[in-house]
């Protein structure tokens, strides 16, 4: 007989779902364990963030210094810095969501470092004092835009990696194209953005660092800092940033579920195994179709 033949027979049928009830339970505890796999992985991170903001602030240049690479791992971390803002030499980042959902503008100044927490050794050896990109808070009408604070200041923020030009570019393209397609688009980048005031402030479309740098001169950090402390602004303090993509999963529970998954493979499996004997005639005697036999050489019942 056929394979199908014989897997259509009563007893093959109730075997089938056995198995396949069988399967579905591995498939459901190997689901489980994915949750748990990511769950753990969601608290080891949040004890983390907790455990950096009961250490508290650290000196930027203790973690970073100008012109070096940015380690992923700094992403969230908290620093202190103290500098000079340059006012006039703040720009607005156009295209980004604010809490509210609302597409409006970050506002990003460079901010003269006088003291990174080494006392300037961290720059010692480069031309002069660096300058740091801050990112002040979100806004969405440019009018409630400010200067940032006068003379020398003291801030504490979370650090995020500087965005390649080529996302800058990108983001500028998408904004030409809904303009295009729309009949209006944000300010294209060396524009300015008006509010109701009639106040203008230059656009860009990233914090493409390596392109501020030309306008802002160097030596600068590879990575901006978001301000934790926005109070007395009409800014919208932004939250501290995060690895996209989430933030890992733990490795053990996902290993327990791809075990899971593949015991529920194992049932399907051996269901084709015995109906390949049945049809084989992998029992003691008889033709595989008899009725006075079973599975494997087993009597029936």
């Amino acid at each position: 007989m056929s394979f199908w033949a014989v897997a259509r027979q009563p007893r093959m049928i109730a075997l089938l779902l056995v198995f396949l009830l069988a399967a579905g339970g591995c498939g459901w505890l190997g689901k489980w364990q994915l949750d748990r796999a990511f769950e753990r992985a969601e608290l080891a991170a949040e004890q983390e963030a907790r455990e950096l903001a009961a250490a508290g602030p650290a000196g930027l240049g203790e973690v970073l210094e100008p012109q070096a690479a940015f380690p992923g791992e700094l992403v969230g971390r908290q620093v202190e810095v103290t500098g000079e803002f340059e006012a006039d030499r703040q720009v607005l980042v156009a295209g980004r969501v604010g809490s509210s959902g609302e597409v409006g503008y970050l506002v990003l100044a460079p901010l003269r470092v006088s003291d990174d927490g080494t006392g300037g050794e961290s720059w010692a050896e480069l031309s002069g004092a660096p300058v740091l990109a801050v990112v002040r808070g979100w806004v969405e009408d440019p009018a409630a835009v400010d200067d940032p604070p006068s003379g020398s200041v003291t801030l504490t923020g979370w650090l995020q990696a500087g965005e390649a030009a080529s996302e800058a570019a990108a983001v500028e393209a998408a904004a030409v194209a809904a303009g295009e397609a729309g009949g209006s688009a944000e300010p294209g980048a060396g524009s300015e953005a008006t509010g109701d005031d009639g106040s203008a402030w230059p656009v860009v479309h990233g914090i493409a660092l390596s392109a501020l740098v030309q306008e802002w001169g160097g030596p600068i950090y590879s990575g901006y800092v978001v301000d934790a402390e926005t109070e007395g602004s009409a800014l919208e303090q932004l939250p501290r940033p995060v690895i996209e993509g989430g933030t890992g999963v733990n490795l053990q529970n996902a290993f327990y579920a791809l075990q899971w998954w593949v015991f529920g493979g194992f049932a399907v499996a051996l269901w084709i195994r015995l109906v390949r004997d049945e049809m084989a005639g992998g029992r003691r005697g008889g033709r595989a179709t008899d009725p006075d036999t079973g599975i494997a050489g087993l009597p029936a019942a």
